[in-house]
């Protein structure tokens, strides 16, 4: 995928499954090491902060549920977080048009 459309997407996401908080993702690079360097740090090299469980699917703007994950691991797992997203929102639809 080409980067510039994969952060375009990423930057959409926030507007798509509710605003994310800055603060807790703070408080997680503060409080986990980062896998690159074993110390917690606020630039991890080759690294990105994830939701484990999607916002979108449930899951909490919490640092308990965040981890780290390499670029490439976090690129595959945002486009299949995407998907998921996008099949509860039309089942969501679905529902309330019935």
């Amino acid at each position: 995928m080409n980067p510039a459309l994969l952060l375009a997407l990423m930057l959409s996401l926030p507007a798509m499954a509710g605003q994310r908080s800055a603060a807790e993702v703070l408080a997680f690079k503060r409080a986990v090491p980062c896998p690159a360097t074993g110390k917690p740090e606020l630039r991890c090299e080759n690294h990105q902060v994830d939701h484990i469980e999607p916002i979108c699917a449930g899951g909490a703007d919490h640092r308990s549920n965040m981890q780290y994950l390499t670029i490439q691991e976090h690129r595959w797992k945002t486009r299949t977080d995407v998907r998921v997203c996008r099949q509860l929102r039309k089942e969501s639809a679905k529902q309330r048009s019935e």
